[in-house]
């Protein structure tokens, strides 16, 4: 003889699949893998990757290009570019790298374009400067009301020593130093040597330290 039991169905709690966690709560790489499971990505994912990595795609661009006035043009034509290119990104994690080849490989577009009507940069020639954030950091424990003039003094110089820069000096200290990215990945974006890219970097990096030896002294 078979028992039955009734099962109290209306105190089972049945997850409704239609409720998704947060875009805000998501990692990248969720936000990343939301946005590639559908036809098209998700809109409220994809603005909390811009939301996010906004400030990023403007430093970059800022530290590649300062004198150019049409940043904000190239900005927005990089997340026109995520969009339609996000579901080829194989491996989500590393979306801010990828997300720095996009802009970097804009600019670089870009630049070829202005060539035949850009004049050559001059490291006497001024340049307009803007405020803006600056990837590198400065330890100071507790600093004072100097200490603090000093720092943004300092910031100021040494974002005005990177635009100075010759371009492809720029370009390159840009890449590594405030993008993180290796020598080898620097050279295929630039298409030089890997020598070249090391030599650029190196001397880049004394011309920096050079403008901004007393700073550094201190």
């Amino acid at each position: 003889m078979t028992s039955s039991f009734p099962l109290p169905w209306s105190r089972v709690e049945v997850a409704d699949p239609q409720v998704q966690i947060p875009a805000g709560k998501l990692s990248n790489q969720d936000l990343v893998l939301r946005c590639q499971s559908g036809f098209r990505p998700d809109r409220t994912a994809f603005g909390e990757l811009l939301r996010r990595h906004q400030s990023h795609v403007e430093r970059v661009l800022y530290h590649l290009a300062p004198d150019w006035e049409d940043r904000s043009d190239l900005c927005q034509e990089v997340w026109i570019r995520v969009y339609r290119n996000i579901t080829r990104l194989k491996e989500p994690a590393k979306f801010r790298g990828w997300l720095s080849r996009i802009a970097t490989n804009l600019f670089y577009d870009e630049l070829r374009k202005r060539k035949r009507h850009q004049s050559p940069l001059s490291l006497d020639a001024p340049l307009s400067m803007e405020d803006g954030e600056i990837g590198w950091e400065i330890a100071c424990e507790d600093p004072g009301p100097q200490d603090a003039l000093t720092t943004d003094e300092f910031y100021g110089q040494l974002r005005t020593a990177i635009a100075d820069l010759p371009e492809s000096f720029r370009v390159t200290i840009v890449l590594r130093e405030i993008e993180g990215m290796a020598y080898e990945e620097i050279a295929e974006i630039t298409g030089v040597s890997l020598g070249t890219v090391k030599s650029r970097i190196a001397r880049a990096r004394q011309r920096l330290q050079s403008q901004l030896q007393v700073y550094l002294d201190d």
